[in-house]
Parts: structure tokens; C-alpha cells; sequence
């Protein structure tokens, strides 16, 4: 597996890296092939709390967690946990599911940068642009990709339709889909 550790506010040390490291190889074994992307860590101390976010690209899923706590070496351990749950949780379902489909994947990207919008009363500023690719699935797959990154809402390929659609958890704790027409 390949790290990308990097610190905000804060400088990431050879023990503080390898302590990164090796517990988060402990993921490895829960896949049948080792990873080949890169996964992202970001450490940063706000505040006097010690957080750590990781991002790992897989396959058609993006495992990503986050953690804060008092002591940056407690929130590595409850990160680690956290994916590790995510994992349990998700493999044998999103695994066999994978398997019985086969189907293209659309590349869905949107090209741009910072966008001002101006308005009679405020301005809107976009600062992030995210690119990723629309994979047809169901939309109980597309509910449980979006637990497992942690969202409140995902964009996915309708496998039945072929439209694209967007599931999101409401307030209630149900989940709605919002369809194209």
C-alpha cells in the first residue's frame, strides 16, 4: 500500500508516519488484492484537537473516515477502527454485487474552477470541483456506498433507469432518491 501523509498545522514525524503506516495495514487484509492506488491521509491540529482523515480509492468504492480526538495517536486508532467497521459492514454485500454486474462505467467530469455567482444580496463562491465516475448500480448499492463514505447524499448511475439519480438521507433518517425527468 502507498501513503500520501501530509500535516495541516502540524509536522508529521517518522514515528507519527510509521505509526500511520502500520496501523493502517491492518486493512489489507480484508481484500483479496493489494491495494494499487494511493491512500491519502491528512493529519491537522485545530484547536487542540488532534484530527486525522483517510482516503482510499478502491475499485468502484471509496472507503473514507475521519476521527478527532485529544491525542493525534488516539484518533489513528479510531480511524482505523472506524474503516474497519466500514469494511465488515459493506464487503460481502457490495463484493457480491460487484461481481454480478459487469456493466461500463460513465466517466463523469466537470471542468471548472473557482465560480463566482453574483447576487443581488450575496456572493457564492465554489471552491472545490469533484470528478468522479458514475458506475450503474441499484439504488440499495447506491445507499450503501453513501454510508460508507459518510455522506448525507450520493450521485450514482441507475442501473434500472439509466438516468442519473441522487440518493439522500433525510432528516428523519430514511432516505429519499431525487430522479431526472
Amino acid at each position: 500500500m502507498k501513503y500520501n501523509i501530509r500535516g495541516q498545522h502540524i509536522l508529521v514525524t517518522d514515528a507519527l508516519r510509521d505509526y500511520v503506516e502500520k496501523k493502517l495495514s491492518r486493512l489489507e487484509k480484508y481484500f483479496e488484492e493489494p491495494f494499487t492506488s494511493e491512500t491519502n491521509v491528512t493529519l491537522s491540529v485545530t484547536k487542540g484537537k488532534h484530527a486525522i482523515e483517510v482516503t482510499i480509492p478502491l475499485t468502484s468504492v471509496m472507503l473514507r473516515a475521519e476521527e478527532k480526538s485529544e491525542d493525534m495517536y488516539a484518533s489513528i486508532d479510531l480511524v482505523v477502527d472506524k474503516l474497519e467497521r466500514q469494511i465488515r459492514k459493506h464487503k460481502t454485500k457490495i463484493n457480491s454485487k460487484f461481481r454480478k454486474e459487469s456493466g461500463i462505467r460513465t466517466f463523469f467530469k466537470e471542468e471548472g474552477s473557482s465560480v463566482r455567482v453574483a447576487d443581488e444580496e450575496e456572493e457564492f463562491e465554489l471552491v472545490r470541483t469533484k470528478q468522479f465516475m458514475l458506475k450503474p448500480m441499484d439504488v440499495e448499492e447506491a445507499i450503501l456506498h453513501m454510508n460508507m463514505v459518510g455522506h448525507s447524499f450520493f450521485m450514482f448511475a441507475n442501473s434500472v433507469t439509466s438516468e442519473v439519480n441522487v440518493v439522500y438521507r433525510r432528516n428523519d433518517g430514511k432516505y429519499g432518491l431525487i430522479e431526472q425527468t
